[in-house]
């Protein structure tokens, strides 16, 4: 699951290709639009920001459909029957990544003279949200001066919500490898022996009533492995408003260094 998140996250981070883009159409604007008072920097902004969000939200459509019902997903949410529900808000956590990325490159590219730098600059904070958001490292094995970027990254809440989404409240299941296999004590059956473990750290035995090669699996459910990987099926809908915090902020932050850095500010009067 997280190679999946993974690959999702790296085909849509931010491209030089929308910086050179993006600074074709301000260097065009400086030159005639402004100058001639045609419209505002702020409908300038606004607008390049907004035109990418419908091609974006048909891209939603496109990577959820190709990716949540052919690996089956869906089958982890028909226990509780909340198939609809979590499949929706799957759908809505694409949604608001790919929000992200275009908004956090017109964040980046807004006040960079040089197409390429921008595309240099994007790239490498893009990744320092990744290799920060607990996929690569766990926050317990961070120093303590870079927990901060584990808590700031946006991609701490995304990885989180889609992880829990994904596969929280399922029966999980050892594979061959992954069981650990042992004797009981004499006169002991598997279940005598391991209830009291398993009554206060969980697991599951493949016959309570053997006598010897007793076959533990210290998973019963997904919710043990997410609660590994610090991701939690109640916080989706916490971490669904956080990414649409980060987009608004990609927006202002947009805005601000563009009016600071580039736009033209009136001579005070004597």
């Amino acid at each position: 699951m997280n190679a999946l998140v993974w690959y999702v996250i790296m085909k849509w981070m931010p491209k030089g290709s929308s910086c050179v883009d993006f600074v074709t159409q301000r260097s065009l604007y400086e030159v005639r639009k402004r100058p001639s008072k045609s419209y505002s920097w702020v409908a300038f902004m606004l607008a390049n920001i907004c035109a990418e969000l419908p091609w974006n939200t048909l891209m939603s459509v496109f990577i959820f459909f190709g990716w949540y019902y052919p690996i089956g997903l869906y089958h982890n949410a028909e226990p509780t029957g909340a198939v609809t529900e979590r499949g929706a808000l799957l759908f809505l956590l694409i949604w608001s990544f790919v929000m992200f990325t275009s908004t956090f490159t017109h964040m980046i590219i807004a006040s960079v003279d040089v197409a390429e730098n921008g595309g240099n600059i994007a790239t490498l904070q893009f990744s320092l949200t990744i290799l920060f958001c607990g996929v690569l490292v766990s926050p317990s094995k961070l120093p303590g001066f870079w927990i901060f970027m584990y808590r700031v990254s946006p991609f701490t809440y995304l990885v989180d919500a889609m992880l829990s989404v994904s596969l929280a409240n399922a029966l999980a299941f050892c594979s061959s490898v992954e069981v650990s296999v042992f004797d009981p004590p004499s006169g002991q059956t598997c279940g005598q022996y391991l209830s009291a473990c398993t009554s206060i750290a969980g697991g599951s035995l493949s016959d309570v009533n053997a006598t010897s090669q007793c076959e533990f699996c210290a998973i019963m459910d997904t919710n043990a492995f997410l609660s590994q990987v610090n991701s939690y099926y109640d916080h989706r809908w916490r971490n669904f408003g956080l990414m649409w915090a980060y987009v608004a902020f990609n927006v202002c932050a947009a805005l601000f260094p563009y009016w600071f850095g580039r736009v033209p500010k009136s001579a005070k009067k004597n």
